[in-house]
């Protein structure tokens, strides 16, 4: 929430399953570690071909936010 200003916000109910979906699509990968603290936390990393597949929705978003940019322009 701070990168977004508080302006976007993910709820538990939401964030786990979409975690676990992108885990089973093999787009990351979780690890158990322990923290500072002293508590067992889940970590996750991008894979490799979660780094292929968020190139190419970098991508898809590129091109859909020019699109609807050059649309507003003409509005």
């Amino acid at each position: 929430m701070q990168l977004s200003g508080d302006v976007l916000s993910v709820q538990q109910g939401s964030l786990y399953p979409a975690l676990h979906r992108l885990e089973q699509q093999g787009w990351i990968a979780a690890e158990w570690k322990d923290t500072d603290l002293g508590r067992n936390a889940k970590f996750y990393a991008l894979t490799r071909d979660g780094k292929r597949q968020l190139e190419r929705e970098l991508e898809s978003w590129d091109r859909l936010s020019s699109a609807v940019g050059l649309l507003l322009k003409r509005a």
